[in-house]
C-alpha cells in the first residue's frame, strides 16, 4: 500500500508529512517518557528488519490478478508497543523510500499514517489490546490479530482514497477507487492477521513477556531473549533472501486498483514531484529492489536487497531505540541544580 507522489499535491503531501513529524515527536516523548525497556532496544532493530523482508513478499490473491504483502503494524505494537512500533514503521519505510525507491518522497508522510499510525496508534491500542487484556490465549491473539489488522487496513486504505480525493486526482474519483481499495485490503487484513496471530503464537511460546500485553508474567518462558532474536534473524533472511524470490509479481492492492479504476498509472510532472523524483534517484542504490539497471530483477538482486536493506533497517530501528535509551539515561544521571 506504499503510495506513489503521482497520487498526491504537493499541498497534502505537505500537510501529512507535517502530521507524521508530529507524530514521530509525540511517539519518542512517550517512549522517554515510560522509560524504553532494555529487552526492547534489539527487538526494535531486528523487528524492523523482519517487517522489511516481510513486505517484499507478495502473494497472489485468486481470482483478482492482484497481489498483496503484509503491512506488519500489528505485529510490531504487539511486541514493542505502540509507539516503538510506529517508529520501527517509519525507519522501515524510509528505508524503503530512499534507498529503494518505495513509496515516494512526497508520500513518505501519507505512508507512514495509512500504514503505522491507523495500526500501530489507533487499532492496536483500541482492538488488539482490549481483546487480550484479560487472557493472552493463542485464541485471544488470533482474534485480536486478525480484527485489528484488518481495520487498520481498512483504515489505511480508505485514507488513500481519502488523500487522492483531496489531492483532485480526477482519475479516481472517491466511490469508484474505495470499491476496489476496501475488498481488495480486506483480503489482505485477514491474510496478515492469520499471519501475525501465527508469530505472536510461537513468541509466547518462547517469551511471554516480550509480548506488550504479556507484562507482569510470573515466569519468563523457557527461550532467552537472544534466541528469540536469533529466531526472527532467521525469518528474515528467510523472508528477504528466500521467500522475496517467489514472491507474486502481480500489482499490489494499490496498483490494481489504480489501474481498475484509472485504466493506467497515474502520472505528474509537477515541479515539486520532479523534485521529489530527483533526490530519490540520487539516493535510491537498488531502485525497485534490483541492482541498478537490472529490468529483469534477477534473483541475485533481490535476495541482495533483501539482506542490504534488512542490515540497514537495524541500524537504523535499532540505534533510534539507543539514542532515546541514552538521552534518558543522560537526563535522568543529570545532577539537580
Amino acid at each position: 500500500m506504499h503510495m506513489a507522489d503521482a497520487l498526491l499535491s504537493p499541498a497534502v503531501g505537505g500537510i501529512m508529512t507535517a502530521v507524521s513529524a508530529v507524530s514521530i515527536g509525540y511517539a519518542v516523548k512517550k517512549i522517554a517518557g515510560d522509560k524504553l525497556d532494555e529487552k526492547k532496544i534489539p527487538m526494535m532493530g531486528v523487528m524492523g528488519a523482519f517487517v522489511f523482508a516481510a513486505q517484499m513478499v507478495n502473494f497472489a490473491i485468486p481470482g483478482t490478478g492482484s497481489s498483496g504483502h503484509i503491512a506488519g503494524g500489528v505485529l510490531l505494537a504487539a511486541l514493542l508497543g505502540p509507539y516503538p512500533a510506529f517508529l520501527t514503521m517509519a525507519s522501515v519505510l524510509l528505508i524503503q523510500c530512499l534507498f529503494f525507491a518505495d513509496g515516494g518522497l512526497l508520500a513518505y508522510g501519507c505512508n507512514l499514517f495509512n500504514m503505522g499510525a491507523c495500526v500501530c496508534l489507533l487499532a492496536y491500542p483500541l482492538i488488539f489490546r482490549p481483546i487480550v487484556k484479560r487472557r493472552m490465549t493463542p485464541r485471544n491473539i488470533v482474534l485480536a490479530s486478525v480484527a485489528s489488522a484488518v481495520i487498520g487496513m481498512q483504515a489505511g486504505a480508505l485514507c488513500v482514497v481519502a488523500q487522492t480525493t483531496a489531492s483532485g486526482v480526477a482519475q479516481l474519483p472517491f466511490g469508484a477507487f474505495a470499491a476496489l481499495m476496501q475488498p481488495i485490503h480486506l483480503v489482505i487484513g485477514i491474510v496478515e492477521g492469520l499471519i501475525t496471530a501465527a508469530v505472536l503464537c510461537a513468541v509466547r511460546n518462547m517469551r511471554p513477556e516480550l509480548l506488550d500485553g504479556g507484562r507482569g508474567q510470573d515466569k519468563a518462558g523457557p527461550v532467552s531473549v537472544k534466541k528469540v532474536v536469533v529466531f526472527f534473524l532467521v525469518l528474515t533472511v528467510l523472508a528477504g533472501g528466500v521467500l522475496s524470490l517467489l514472491a507474486s509479481s502481480l500489482p499490489d492492492g494499490l496498483e490494481w486498483s489504480v489501474q481498475g479504476v484509472a485504466g493506467a498509472e497515474i502520472e505528474n510532472d509537477g515541479t515539486v514531484h520532479n523534485a521529489a523524483a530527483g533526490i530519490i534517484g540520487s539516493t535510491a542504490v537498488m531502485p525497485d529492489y534490483a541492482f541498478d539497471g537490472d529490468e529483469n530483477s534477477s534473483p541475485l538482486g533481490t535476495a541482495a536487497a533483501g539482506m542490504i536493506g534488512s542490515a540497514v533497517t537495524v541500524a537504523l530501528a535499532g540505534g533510534v531505540g539507543l539514542m532515546i535509551h541514552a538521552a534518558r539515561k543522560r537526563k535522568a544521571d543529570r545532577p539537580e541544580s
